[in-house]
């Protein structure tokens, strides 16, 4: 990983960009990390934004005490409980993310 003296960091920002496709950067001040330069790959803009927000982390991490995985309630008891039925699927529908990375159409369920 390059680093990058900041009292060192003339050039523009469009250059440090091109490198950073390459391999990360960390910035120092006085030999000190303060900040990392690197790509975004497989993310939108407000996931980005908020995996790098101590607010929202905060949330995530409260709901997950709160509600500890199995805790819910089931969604097939919701749907009995309130009388809500399946919605039926449109003909020739695109197969969804999940299917696809499981290999199978939504019909093969």
């Amino acid at each position: 990983m390059k680093t990058l003296e900041m009292t060192q960091a003339k050039g523009d920002l469009a250059s440090y960009a091109e490198q950073v496709r390459k391999e990360p950067m960390v910035v120092t001040d006085r030999g000190r990390p303060v900040m990392a330069l690197l790509p975004i790959e497989n993310a939108d803009l407000e996931t980005a934004t908020l995996s790098n927000d101590p607010r929202f982390i905060a949330m995530i991490e409260r709901s997950r005490v709160l509600y500890p995985p199995g805790s819910g309630i089931p969604l097939e008891e919701i749907r009995r409980k309130y009388g809500l039925q399946r919605k039926p699927r449109a003909k020739g529908k695109r197969r969804t993310a999940r299917a696809a990375r499981k290999g199978r159409s939504p019909r093969s369920r």
